[in-house]
């Protein structure tokens, strides 16, 4: 826990932590996640002595509201090779040739 702490954000970073673990982050990556989401919410608060420009001027966590969580970022195209091998198994004539997209039509996608 970061050091100059209240309670409530004790509480808030041992359930940080235990959310992390859950998800199934090691002890040291749970911890660190916590320490770091702690702090930044001290300095956005002022609770802290000196705080990062950054961790002052970004919005919140609760505020961005999964805004860089990694969700939607859109569908993941197939590779080259996976088309290629797709291609392979439904016996396309001249897939060695092919580009992506060629191979991408010629299997159906």
């Amino acid at each position: 826990m970061p050091a100059g702490a209240n309670a409530k954000r004790e509480r808030q970073y041992e359930h940080i932590k235990e959310g992390q673990k859950r998800r199934g982050a090691s002890e040291g990556r749970a911890e660190e996640i916590a320490a770091r989401t702690v702090n930044k919410e001290r300095a956005q608060a002022g609770e802290s002595r000196s705080a990062s420009r950054t961790s002052t001027r970004d919005k919140p966590a609760p505020e961005r509201g999964g805004e860089r969580s990694g969700k939607g970022k859109g569908p993941v195209s197939p590779t080259r090779d996976q088309l290629y091998n797709e291609a392979r198994q439904k016996g396309v004539e001249g897939r060695s040739k092919m580009t992506k997209e060629q191979l991408a039509r010629a299997v159906g996608r």
